[in-house]
């Protein structure tokens, strides 16, 4: 994306729609409205243009000749040249008019583009959606190279490892987050997620712990030790009538253990999911 994205593209009426308007969509599209015969013009474009390769891609630059298309001029209010209009979401999100020193052009461009690190992010969010796991954790890692402090490329690496099993490093990066974004709800339910896969990473596997239940229905440990593997899975369902067993055979089990458990996984799952609604009512019947 970048070598393109940094490359002056010239537009007219008949491409700006989609090559500003939409494709600001996706990030910031700052247009130079010029024209040859304007001797500032010729002063603020090689800064623009060089700034455009300087940022790879963070933000696109075009160009509008205001002779050869000045119904777009006139649509944009443009008086006097050079004008520079910064598009984002198909719309102006910041402008100024005249030439400028290199620094004020700088610090309009810092306004307008998002930092390295978010490109990054989306990019990174893309492929763990599609389960490229490597090439999202790599990209996260980019991101918070250039961003130590960014909060989603946190919370996005620490998603990755929590699924790819890496608990304690998941954990460190969620210690990392600023105290506002630690108690976010993405944050929380992350936070919940590896204490339950710690807490089954300390315990037996699956086939045991049924194989122990088979033989002895009241064995409580091998109960906690199931539901606790199931809800590391997130199969909360599961995991849910586990410990719900569990509390029908000693509420105080563990101090109570179960019951906070049932408590994260509906935080986990929302307190609208139908599964949170029907637990928690089931919860109150067993223990009131």
């Amino acid at each position: 994306m970048g070598v393109a994205e940094s490359k002056v593209l010239d537009v007219s009426s008949a491409t700006f729609a989609q090559e500003v308007l939409a494709r600001s969509q996706e990030l910031p599209v700052v247009v130079d409205f010029w024209a040859p015969w304007c001797a500032p013009c010729r002063m603020l474009g090689p800064i623009l243009e060089r700034l455009a390769r300087e940022a790879s891609g963070s933000w696109r630059l075009v160009k509008v000749n205001v002779d050869e298309s000045p119904d777009l001029a006139a649509r944009y209010g443009v008086q006097g040249i050079p004008a520079v209009k910064a598009f984002r979401d198909g719309r102006v999100a910041a402008e100024f008019v005249g030439a400028q020193p290199e620094p004020n052009v700088r610090r309009f461009l810092s306004r307008i583009a998002p930092p390295p690190g978010n490109r990054l992010v989306q990019q990174a969010r893309s492929r763990a959606t599609a389960g490229a796991l490597d090439e999202a954790e790599a990209l996260y890692r980019q991101a918070l190279t250039a961003e130590p402090a960014n909060t989603d490329a946190l919370l996005g690496l620490a998603e990755v490892l929590a699924v790819r099993g890496r608990i304690e490093e998941a954990g460190r990066l969620l210690d990392r987050l600023p105290p506002e974004a630690a108690v976010t709800p993405q944050a929380a339910r992350l936070r919940a997620r590896l204490n339950f896969q710690l807490e089954a990473s300390r315990l037996e596997d699956e086939a045991a712990s049924r194989k122990r239940l088979a033989a002895d229905p009241g064995d409580l440990d091998a109960r906690w030790a199931l539901a606790t593997r199931l809800a590391a899975q997130g199969r909360y369902e599961e995991a849910l009538q586990q410990y719900l067993d569990l509390l029908r055979g000693d509420r105080n089990y563990r101090n109570g253990a179960a019951r906070k458990a049932m408590l994260a996984i509906f935080d986990l799952l929302g307190q609208d999911s139908p599964l949170t609604r029907e637990y928690r009512s089931r919860l109150a019947n067993v223990l009131y």
